[in-house]
């Protein structure tokens, strides 16, 4: 049953992928026939941000309240009528409304699968299954894509993803006695049993490391998604690289993150989470420093391919290290407010850089990114270095 379960698990980690780049891959044609400017999609995704913070930050409540099984199926219908929402929208501002729903969905689907998982599974189906939301995430565009190109317009190419989403809620409302549910009483220092609750924000953020781990995770949002939106303007205004040619070389950034993370996936058989995502920072930094070389095309592939492969073991292991740093009984908690500091970073920093580049400099990129990475290794060396004082040596 265990085995089944995870099956389902990873499933629904392929859905979550599904959605997140059909507006992107869509937009060029659907602000045509919205009759809107193309920045309006801006918008739209800041609508999605900001009900997935709320939704994330929602989420030890409705975790202790439901169970995970159940927050799983009412998220993934929740986003399942927000894509139908949008499928048969007919006005941008009809788009706008449906990403409500879509951000409180999502948001709050991501805490509870990988707090489930950081609790139940090993650090090696963390990554498998992250891996599993890249697969997802690259299908989502490929599915709209075959819209586009039979003539069936992108209302199409939304309810194809529609009727996976409804596949899904039907398999997980059938697996729901398959969900371990969460434990309602911890022991305490004395060896009594005490009943937990759900920790309040202001409660969550005062416990030793929150801060650090809150931080490392914006920043690491910030660099992945500074780094895909941005990559291949920056090879075009600042490299002389054709429009078409720098489109497929940013999407080997995407592909190194889904590669690198199935083989952290083999690496977790040897090594820590913490070695892992120190390794990871170290490729990163050497994939900006690559990319920042003015040596053409062969360092601009080597430095994209370098960042994303960095990148890939950070999300799953600081996600599936959060038990051992925080316990198993604030591990819900601790999650939602990661996810909701996730989406802060990508609510606000590649909008950032957007600035910087029109109004300083497109080149400007790597040492942007370079900053967030330096935020992103003292935030995780302090983190460590909590843990270490409260007696883990490894």
């Amino acid at each position: 049953m265990l085995h089944l379960l995870l099956a389902i698990i990873y499933l629904a980690f392929i859905s979550l992928g599904l959605p997140d780049a059909l507006l992107g891959s869509a937009w060029p044609i659907m602000h045509l026939d919205l009759g809107v400017d193309l920045d309006y999609a801006g918008i739209i995704s800041m609508t999605i941000a900001g009900g997935t913070i709320i939704s994330s930050l929602m989420s030890d409540r409705l975790n202790r309240k439901l169970g995970t099984g159940k927050v799983t199926l009412v998220s993934v219908a929740l986003t399942a009528l927000a894509l139908f929402g949008f499928s048969i929208s007919g006005s941008f501002w009809m788009l706008v409304l449906w990403a409500i729903p879509y951000g409180l969905g999502a948001g709050s689907v991501d805490a509870a699968l990988n707090n489930y998982v950081a609790l139940h599974y090993s650090s090696r189906h963390m990554s498998w299954l992250h891996c599993m939301w890249g697969v997802g995430a690259a299908a989502g565009p490929s599915i709209m894509g075959y819209a586009l190109t039979n003539g069936q317009g992108w209302n199409h190419g939304y309810r194809y993803i529609v009727f996976i989403q409804v596949a899904l809620s039907l398999v997980l409302f059938f697996s729901l006695p398959l969900w371990k549910k969460q434990p309602t009483t911890v022991m305490d220092a004395e060896g009594n049993e005490v009943p937990t609750r759900a920790l309040t924000l202001a409660e969550t953020i005062k416990i030793p490391g929150a801060k650090a781990v809150m931080l490392t995770f914006f920043s690491y949002c910030a660099i992945e998604q500074t780094a895909g939106l941005w990559a291949s303007s920056y090879l075009v205004l600042h490299r002389g690289v054709h429009p078409e040619q720098a489109a497929g070389w940013a999407s080997l950034f995407f592909l190194g993150i889904t590669a690198g993370r199935a083989l952290n996936g083999f690496l977790t058989f040897r090594f820590h989470d913490r070695t892992l995502i120190r390794a990871g920072e170290a490729v990163i930094v050497l994939g900006i420093l690559v990319l920042w070389l003015p040596l053409g095309g062969v360092s601009d592939l080597a430095g994209l391919i370098l960042i994303g492969l960095g990148c890939a073991p950070i999300y799953p292991s600081v996600i599936h290290s959060t038990p051992e740093y925080f316990g198993a009984e604030r591990t819900s908690a601790i999650i939602g407010v990661q996810m909701a500091s996730a989406y802060v970073g990508i609510l606000i920093m590649p909008p950032l850089f957007g600035l910087i580049a029109n109004y300083i400099n497109i080149s400007l990129l790597p040492v942007y990114l370079l900053g967030m990475t330096a935020v992103m290794l003292g935030m995780h060396e302090k983190l460590v270095s909590i843990k270490l004082i409260n007696g883990d040596s490894q």
